[in-house]
């Protein structure tokens, strides 16, 4: 199961419905080990693709340098769909190269509006196999 707070979903959920009609990217790290998502790393889609996202490379090298050095490391791995389901696909899955994160994707398929209904899914992705897990929102995490 995901435990996310409210504030780190919302995040995620408005940099989604502000990239639309593009696929938002981005990663939530945590101190090594925990599994508590806790900084919020929005990522530039340097595809800049309504069906397709990628980090770009640069920006990645920097982010992992940056976790390392802060014992951080990916809690959450998220990206949006913008006209379909939150779903993960083939593509999605081909890109997932960590095993302990959550894979998050939120769909602005219905709208990018702030009252616009919208979907946010949580699954592991691990030697090619996609697992959906309930997301639990939390107002804050428990010290």
């Amino acid at each position: 199961m995901l435990t996310i707070t409210r504030e780190l979903r919302d995040r995620i959920v408005a940099h989604a419905r502000a990239d639309h009609p593009d696929e938002a990217c981005g990663v939530v790290a945590g101190p090594a080990g925990s599994g508590r998502p806790e900084r919020f790393i929005p990522m530039l889609n340097a595809a800049r693709s309504p069906t397709f996202y990628e980090f770009d490379s640069g920006d990645l090298l920097k982010l992992y340098r940056e976790m390392d050095d802060r014992d951080e490391e990916p809690v959450i791995v998220y990206h949006s769909h913008t006209a379909t389901e939150a779903y993960p696909s083939r593509t999605d899955v081909s890109y997932a190269s960590e095993p302990f994160a959550h894979y998050v994707l939120v769909s602005t398929a219905e709208g990018n509006g702030e009252d616009d209904p919208y979907q946010f899914r949580s699954f592991r992705i691990v030697d090619g196999e996609i697992t959906e897990e309930d997301v639990q929102v939390v107002e804050a995490h428990q010290a």
